[in-house]
């Protein structure tokens, strides 16, 4: 699984000529890996890790991107690799970088679209959100006919099948988000964990820092020969890759509870900064605070 070389696609948008990077990460997965970068005009929130995973008698997308025209890049370039159907679109969890280019294989006879049986629900409660925001935000003009809500969802485990190639998804309680589905191939080892992993880019806590934490336990356990996040580089090196998020959410939990303790307020703790490696971290001064204030919520009142 060391062999795979990135596969270049130019294809016409209605933006521009547009270079498509696809790298097949282990047999029949393939990964565009997204810029570590905050969503803007520019890169319209094109940003996450999202790709597909070919059988033998179907495709299954895994994440779409973060606008439909990402999602049209994607599909075409799918269709240009094989002639295998496009089955499934499989959506890890609520993240705008990962679901809005549902909207481009909506299309395609009897697809079907998969989360995590709290997916359409968050869909629901944010999507007025990220729609209000996107012409400002990443120069897309988003409406509600871009929501595509799953209408297969995930409860606890689901297997699917695309021919000779079985796909095992799992649910999540709240740990990145209250909806994170992961996907393992078994066929190769390879494990896509999404936004459950960041490599590079500062971990993003939009759940639960002690569900995180408690996944993690969980995760490391396993042995997986190729991990792909939903934000960084492709990982065969697990469990070490996971080392550093798990350093990062613990010591924001010790500190926060240490402040807590202290009787420090939130204003008091967001000023201090000071005990975290910053330097291994793209994003760090984007997304630290909003992590502090996340975990302070959590923890204030625990027991």
């Amino acid at each position: 699984m060391r062999y795979l070389l990135p596969l270049l696609f130019a294809i016409t948008t209605n933006h521009a000529l547009a270079a498509f990077n696809i790298k097949q990460v282990a047999q029949g997965i393939y990964v565009h890996q997204g810029p570590i970068a905050l969503p803007d005009v520019h890169n319209h929130d094109a940003i996450a890790n999202i790709g597909f995973i070919v059988g033998k008698k179907c495709v299954a997308v895994i994440d779409s991107g973060g606008n439909p025209e990402q999602g049209r890049l994607l599909k075409t370039t799918i269709q240009k690799m094989t002639t295998t159907p496009i089955c499934y679109v499989i959506n890890t969890h609520v993240h705008p970088d990962h679901i809005f280019g549902n909207s481009a294989f909506q299309d395609i006879p009897n697809i079907k679209f998969i989360g995590h049986e709290k997916l359409g629900r968050a869909m629901a409660a944010r999507g007025g959100f990220y729609i209000a925001r996107s012409v400002e935000q990443i120069a897309v003009h988003l409406t509600a006919k871009d929501i595509i809500p799953p209408n297969i969802t995930v409860k606890d485990a689901l297997k699917v099948d695309l021919g000779a190639r079985i796909l095992e998804l799992k649910a999540y309680p709240t740990a990145h988000t209250d909806n994170d589905l992961t996907v393992f191939d078994a066929q190769t080892n390879t494990m896509w964990l999404s936004d459950l992993l960041f490599v590079g880019h500062l971990p993003v806590l939009d759940g639960s820092l002690k569900g995180w934490l408690k996944v993690i336990t969980e995760l490391e356990k396993q042995s997986f020969d190729v991990v792909i996040p939903g934000h960084g580089s492709i990982d065969r090196d697990w469990p070490e890759s996971l080392q550093a998020e798990k350093h990062y959410l613990q010591k924001l939990a010790s500190d926060v509870r240490a402040k807590i303790k202290q009787g420090k307020y939130l204003e008091d703790i967001l000023q201090d900064n000071d005990s975290i490696d910053k330097a291994q971290w793209q994003l760090f001064n984007d997304f630290h605070k909003k992590n502090l204030s996340s975990a302070f919520a959590e923890l204030e009142w625990e027991d």
